[in-house]
């Protein structure tokens, strides 16, 4: 028995990084898979579903279920696709993973608008595309006790402020909110919802050079700590019965690391019986709030600041 033994998921970006390794593990763990792929470039350019039907091919050459999709998630009729297909092919559905998506890295005075537009259209619309339709379904089971899953992916450029990467940046602090806003909403259907933020070697991101494997056709140390398949136990977790208990988070994988994350919260409060006066206003942030807000928050990404 699999820790997700027959539970039905559908993966987006599944053939590929992350998604793969997700898609990988999931079904070791006795899931049944619908994986969705566009098999574009990493800018959102071209398609070919043969990556998603090729790894949807392996799984079932190693004894397990799985079907693909070629689809664009960006556009809704994927996403319905995918869940219709989910419950007609194996009767039900259970988790919706959303991995899909796409860089177009500009500074944002150099950013196209239809840069723009497509970054947020893959990444936040893409995830609205399967999130809908799942829900709708779990809606209609009224089972409170269902175990369902949304496991959504944000990132350390929109917790942190990466300042190349601002389409993507707002895409991916709009699916925190969106992961939120679906924690409240369906906790009454059975559904949890988090994001994970991960931290791995992908084609997305910069890539170890092949030429450290030269010397050594062993994996090294930063290889291990890199990969992809170090974020799939925690998408597992997250997918599994025993993580009901957690919903409404952000999850930081990176290497071995796995982390929690604050929700936002107030941290300093003024309160005033009256509306407040500017003067008297400036002078009472300066004293309570500065203390605990001057300069730009710590980042991971903080020695790029002030560069050119």
């Amino acid at each position: 028995m699999g820790v997700i033994d027959e539970r039905v998921a559908i993966i987006t970006g599944g053939a590929r990084g992350i998604g793969a390794s997700i898609s990988r593990l999931f079904a070791a763990e006795g899931a049944k898979l619908v994986i969705n792929d566009l098999g574009g470039n990493p800018d959102g350019s071209g398609g070919d579903e043969g990556p998603a039907k090729q790894i949807a091919d392996e799984i079932v050459a190693a004894g397990g279920t799985a079907v693909s999709d070629g689809g664009d998630i960006g556009n809704v009729a994927t996403g319905e696709r995918l869940v219709q297909t989910a419950v007609e092919r194996y009767g039900r559905l259970d988790i919706v993973v959303n991995v899909a998506g796409i860089l177009r890295d500009r500074m944002i005075f150099n950013l196209a608008e239809q840069d723009w537009d497509e970054v947020i259209r893959v990444h936040l619309k893409g995830h609205y595309s399967t999130v809908r339709p799942a829900s709708a379904y779990w809606r209609e089971q009224r089972n409170q006790q269902g175990h369902y899953r949304v496991i959504n992916f944000t990132s350390v450029s929109g917790l942190d402020g990466s300042p190349g990467q601002p389409n993507y940046a707002a895409a991916k602090m709009g699916i925190v909110g969106l992961t939120y806003s679906l924690a409240q909403g369906l906790a009454r259907y059975g559904v949890t919802a988090n994001a994970i933020a991960p931290g791995a070697a992908t084609r997305l991101t910069a890539t170890i050079p092949a030429d450290k494997r030269v010397r050594d056709e062993r994996p090294s140390d930063e290889d291990l700590r890199m990969s992809p398949d170090n974020i799939a136990p925690v998408a597992l977790y997250l997918a599994s019965e025993r993580s009901d208990w957690l919903t409404g988070r952000v999850i930081s994988a990176a290497g071995f690391d796995v982390g929690l994350y604050e929700n936002p919260q107030i941290i300093r409060q003024l309160s005033a019986p009256a509306p407040w006066e500017y003067d008297r206003l400036a002078a009472a942030m300066e004293s309570s709030f500065r203390p605990a807000a001057d300069g730009l928050p710590r980042s991971l990404f903080s020695s790029q600041l002030g560069t050119n």
